[in-house]
């Protein structure tokens, strides 16, 4: 009599959606999601898509997982059907499609701003430029922009007229902040990660570990606490100045890149665990 094999329990199906494709500066996004990839296989179903293929995609999958899918303005279209479809549908998406950070743009830089958080200041209307520092030369960027794209080095009367000439409320202002480094905190829901840091501010993507201090931690979390995201990644991005304090430069919360090739085997493992704990968390 041949043996039956008991059927196979049925795992969780998850959407990774990523642009193997993407061309980063100083960086190879595609390696840290074919990682993932295979390590997140070991627990769930696995499938990669392009984020212009998502919304298609996505009825079929238990659970959608937004990696380095890069500048949401290059597919906006595409980004806002996934988006409506995930609602409509009930789809968990990870990161949820809630964020406050650089999710739904930039402006809440001018929202922290004008509240007095530690972040480096901000302006969106030509009016307010006069409450900014003065300094050397200032940086201008668009809200929805992403990646350094539309970034810009300009004088304080460059930036008044690209503030008076641009679309009402579109265009970001700072100042060009002295900072000895950068560095940036990883979470997993509110859990820290790891750090890491530039030494070079030249040299922006090569990254070192870097050993958080209780205040450094205590920073960060001001800022996933303020997100109110339950679960995902975060990445807090931030500048020590001069005088050795730290002033928010971006809160990631869509598709922040991890750097994993950058960590220990170990750091990266403990990242790979804790990730795959909070999406089986939310499937059951």
């Amino acid at each position: 009599m041949t043996a039956v094999s008991p059927a196979r329990t049925r795992r969780t199906s998850l959407l990774l959606v990523t642009d193997l494709a993407y061309e980063a500066r100083g960086r190879r996004y595609c390696d840290e999601d074919i990682f993932l990839a295979s390590r997140l296989r070991e627990t769930f179903d696995v499938a990669l898509c392009h984020p212009r293929d998502a919304a298609a995609l996505l009825k079929r999958f238990d659970l959608a997982l937004v990696r380095n899918s890069g500048p949401v303005l290059h597919y906006q279209e595409a980004y806002d059907t996934f988006r409506a479809r995930a609602a409509e549908a009930g789809t968990v998406v990870y990161n949820p499609l809630g964020g406050r950070g650089d999710m739904a743009g930039k402006e809440y830089l001018v929202e922290l701003s004008r509240a007095g958080l530690p972040v480096i200041p901000t302006v969106d209307r030509a009016a307010e430029l006069a409450t900014l520092p003065g300094a050397p030369g200032y940086v201008v960027k668009p809200k929805l922009g992403a990646d350094s794209v539309g970034l810009r080095f300009v004088t304080a009367e460059e930036a008044r007229t690209a503030l008076e000439e641009a679309a009402e409320g579109s265009l970001l202002v700072q100042p060009r902040v002295d900072f000895r480094h950068e560095v940036s905190f990883y979470f997993v829901d509110h859990d820290f990660q790891y750090a890491l840091y530039a030494p070079d501010p030249e040299r922006r993507w090569v990254l070192e570990p870097y050993a958080a201090s209780a205040e450094d931690l205590a920073f960060a979390r001001r800022f996933v606490n303020w997100n109110a995201l339950g679960h995902g990644i975060q990445r807090v991005d931030a500048c020590r100045t001069a005088e050795g304090g730290l002033l928010l430069v971006e809160l990631e919360d869509l598709n922040p890149y991890l750097s994993l090739d950058r960590v220990a085997e170990d750091v990266r493992e403990a990242f790979v665990a804790r990730l795959t704990e909070s999406l089986t968390s939310l499937t059951g």
